[in-house]
Formats: structure tokens, sequence, C-alpha cells
């Protein structure tokens, strides 16, 4: 959780100079009857509440207008809270993209975690297909702000943990290769697999782009592709 940032003044001064009565709400201190102070959990519920909400927001935002076009202003009102607010718990909006893309890559990479285990990847190759490509597209389609941080401008916070999950991923896809192929020497895995990665992120972009049954027709023909791609070089199947 980012807490309180840098400070509300970091960029203030670039884009906004109102506070908003928001701000009261991380410096006032709450009070028992007795004049005791309450426990801060409950400030530092709202404060967590809070930054959920510009989350959420600039979800939003980088979907409709990428990373680079968005703005702090333009988070602060899809979240309904002056920029005054927003500074008190992130900075810049970089600050903002770090934070949203950390936690989706934290998810992408339980999502992987899922897909691959290893039940799935004992199964036939069209069921495989349905166990590993169905988790994955559905992160995306739940969560298409990951989509717009990183595949769109890059966001240098978050540029080194996008490459570490492609990385990842490449690799569950050679082990399976191996199973499948074991004849197959490392360069032709790694060349298959990042053709594979590569059909993958291409359909994903039609995927993404419509919704119903023309979405679920784009899955359909990504699994019939990497199906005939795939069959003539299988020489084996995982044991079950």
């Amino acid at each position: 959780m980012p807490g309180t940032r840098m400070g509300k003044n970091a960029e203030k001064g670039t884009e906004d100079s109102g506070t908003g009565t928001e701000g009261s709400e991380k410096v006032t201190a709450d009070t028992t009857t007795d004049g005791t102070t309450a426990a801060p959990r409950r400030r530092q519920a709202r404060g967590e509440r809070r930054i959920s909400q510009l989350l959420a927001a600039a979800a939003g935002v980088f979907c409709r207008t990428g990373y680079a076009s968005a703005s702090t202003n333009a988070i602060a009102r899809e979240a309904g809270v002056s920029p005054g607010t927003l500074y008190q718990y992130f900075p810049n909006k970089e600050a903002i993209a770090v934070e949203l893309g950390g936690q989706l890559l934290q998810r992408a990479h339980e999502t992987h975690g899922q897909a691959f285990r290893p039940e799935n990847l004992r199964r036939p190759l069209p069921e495989l297909l349905d166990a590993v490509l169905d988790p994955v597209i559905a992160f995306n389609c739940e969560n298409p702000a990951f989509w717009a941080l990183m595949h769109g401008t890059g966001v240098p916070g978050i540029a080194q943990e996008h490459e570490e999950l492609h990385v990842g991923l490449l690799a569950r896809i050679e082990a399976v290769l191996r199973d499948f192929c074991p004849e197959a020497s490392p360069q032709e895995l790694a060349h298959i697999s990042n053709m594979i990665l590569g059909i993958f992120k291409s359909s994903l972009d039609l995927i993404l782009a419509h919704e119903g049954e023309e979405r679920a027709a784009y899955t359909a023909e990504l699994k019939t592709v990497l199906l005939r791609y795939l069959e003539p070089m299988i020489t084996t199947t995982p044991p079950r």
C-alpha cells in the first residue's frame, strides 16, 4: 500500500492547486467520548478505501486514454475527489501506475500459476489449450488496464517486472513443449515458444476489442490456430 507517498505538493504546482475538503480525513484524529485518541486503524481503513478508489479510477482512465495521455486531474475527476486529495496518496501519475501495475502483475503471476498447474499439463492438447488459455484470457478481459499499462507506453517503474513476467511465461511454455516434443532442440523450443506467445498477444488484441459472442468466436479461433500449429510437432503425449 503506497500510504502517504511524498506529500500532496510533489507535483501540485504543475497540475492543480486545490486542496479539497477531503484532505481532512488524513489529518483529523478520531477521538472517543472520554477524549482519548481512537485506534488509528479506522483512519487506515479509510485510507485503504481511498487508495482503492483512486486505483480503480486510474484503471478506467488508462484504458480510455492510454498511460501517456492520462493525467492526475483526470484520475481525480474519475474518482470524484479533488486533485489535492489524490496528492495525499500519490505524488504523480507514474506512482499511481506503478502501484496499479504492481498489483496487476501479482495477479497475473497467480493466474499463470493456476493455468499451468501440473494436472492441466497432462491433458491432451485440445484440453490443455482450454485449461491454460481460458484463465489467462479471462484475467485480461477482467483487467483491461493490465493490457493498457503493459503494452502501451512503457511505465519505467514496472518495466522490469513486466519483462520478468514475460520471461517466466516463455519458460513455462518451453517446459510444456519439452514434454510434448522431447526431440526438439533448445533453439527450436525457444522459437516455437516465442511464436506461441506472439500469436497469443496478437489474438488478445482482437479478443479484448470485442464482447459476447464475438469475443468467444475470436477465442475459439485462437485455440484453433494454436492447435493446428502445434499438432504436427507433437511426438508424444505426457502421461496422465
